[in-house]
């Protein structure tokens, strides 16, 4: 890529004091809504943070964010701000098998807006939730029935009535939970997706999807169920599920072997039977003891024209096209130079790492983590491709990030890392990428960063 239009600003960084971060302070998962005007967070604590977006501002102006050249208009808009905070999980005991169910969001999925309120779904390892997030500037005044601190009257000494009136207050967010959606799963819940007709969703754990209607809570329907009747015949598991964009009847899943199904709910209820398989076939001449364990896709996700399939491993991201199922239509090397470590990562259980990819509002560039707090994105036209970095030391706002390189081998330069100094400990699993405009939020263990194309 070319250094001038490498130079990414940050918008806006959301940091928490190291000092103080603890294990629950780690962020688990970060989401736009579908107009990209909030953004939410939820951490290994069971805590949401949702940013808003603040009104215009003059001054403000920044470029579609693309990772080679930009021709559109440039925007005037303003930065992401703290809008709400709540607890949306509480650790909890299963009591029938003595385990302890961690409070950790896992997945964090909007629903579309269709009045002055938000709702988002999220879930830990076991319960689903249904949020409403809305705004109070008014509150009644002039109750017959209680006093104005609360208490109810006695009927008797009411002489006469009133016409309560609505007062303004200062503005509060409040967030309720709406519906509780639990007891559906015995494995942990690894994703969820609301359905292009925004009346159901589907929750994914290691062996089972289920199909819920968002306004009933006491029962679910299993539409994939991979459980063997002898568990010592398991070979695999599921390890994401993402609904069609626009067909509301197709949903994919992935699983740890490699592959990906596509099922159509219009064929039968259960979706045992998959439409299509996608699948590449295993080089023999590069098989090895961690072949299984690198070929395990860690997320799924359909672009937003429905048209192709983008799946991560632990060193690639694939992109299918889904009339094409016996090979990837193109893979992008996240972070080959690791090829020679796997040993040492095997031995500190990074290769279990489960990094998720995103892809752009355009679908022209996708994105996704790497260590050392690195990240890549990748320009599908012109194949180019670029490394930056989430990190303190540029977290000043409007910082300018410089594209890093990574030396595996023989004579280093200046401006490039050693392979054998990346920090493993630091590393980028949960991005998104702004739905219209060319902005990304990226978490980088406690901290969330949001970079914005470089300022006209």
């Amino acid at each position: 890529m070319e250094e001038e239009s490498d130079t990414r600003k940050i918008n806006n960084s959301f940091l928490r004091d190291h000092n103080y971060a603890t294990e629950a302070d780690i962020i688990s998962t970060v989401e736009f809504n579908s107009s990209g005007e909030l953004l939410a967070t939820g951490d290994k604590g069971g805590r949401v943070v949702v940013f808003q977006r603040e009104q215009e501002k003059a001054g403000q102006s920044l470029i579609s964010f693309l990772p080679l050249q930009s021709k559109s208009q440039p925007q005037r808009r303003g930065e992401y701000n703290v809008y709400s905070t709540f607890q949306s999980h509480e650790p909890e005991f299963d009591y029938l098998k003595s385990l302890e169910i961690e409070e950790k969001i896992n997945k964090i999925k909007w629903l579309p807006q269709q009045n002055a309120a938000y709702f988002l779904l999220s879930t830990n390892d076991k319960t689903v939730k249904l949020w409403k997030i809305s705004e109070r500037d008014k509150r009644p005044e002039g109750y017959n029935l209680k006093d104005e601190d609360g208490r109810i009257r006695d009927p008797s000494t009411i002489t006469s009535l009133r016409v309560p009136v609505l007062q303004p207050m200062d503005l509060m967010v409040e967030a309720t939970a709406r519906r509780v959606f639990s007891n559906a799963h015995t494995y942990h819940i690894n994703s969820i997706s609301v359905n292009s007709d925004v009346q159901t969703y589907i929750s994914t754990d290691d062996l089972r999807v289920n199909l819920w209607n968002l306004e009933i809570t006491d029962r679910s329907f299993n539409i994939v169920d991979i459980k063997p009747a002898n568990m010592e015949e398991l070979t695999e598991v599921i390890t994401s599920a993402e609904f069609h964009p626009q067909h509301c009847h197709t949903f994919a899943y992935s699983s740890s072997k490699g592959s990906i199904r596509l099922c159509d709910m219009r064929q039968a209820a259960l979706c045992d039977k998959h439409c299509k398989y996608f699948e590449e076939p295993e080089d023999p001449s590069t098989r090895s003891f961690f072949s299984e364990i690198i070929s395990s896709i860690s997320d799924v996700k359909f672009s937003h024209n429905g048209r192709y399939l983008m799946t991560r491993d632990y060193l690639t991201v694939k992109v299918w096209d889904l009339q094409m199922e016996n090979k990837p239509l193109e893979t992008y090397q996240v972070h080959d130079y690791l090829r020679g470590k796997l040993c040492s990562l095997y031995e500190n259980d990074c290769i279990f790492d489960k990094f998720e990819c995103v892809w752009n509002g355009t679908d022209s560039v996708i994105m996704t983590g790497s260590y050392n707090n690195f990240f890549r994105m990748f320009d599908r036209n012109t194949k180019r491709d670029v490394t930056l970095e989430a990190s303190r030391e540029n977290s000043k706002p409007r910082a300018i990030l410089k594209p890093r390189k990574v030396c595996v081998g023989g004579k280093r330069r200046k401006d490039e890392i050693s392979v054998d100094s990346l920090d493993f400990s630091k590393k980028i699993l949960h991005t998104t990428w702004h739905p219209h405009e060319n902005i990304i939020a990226v978490a980088a263990t406690n901290n969330l960063y949001i970079f914005q194309d470089k300022v006209n």
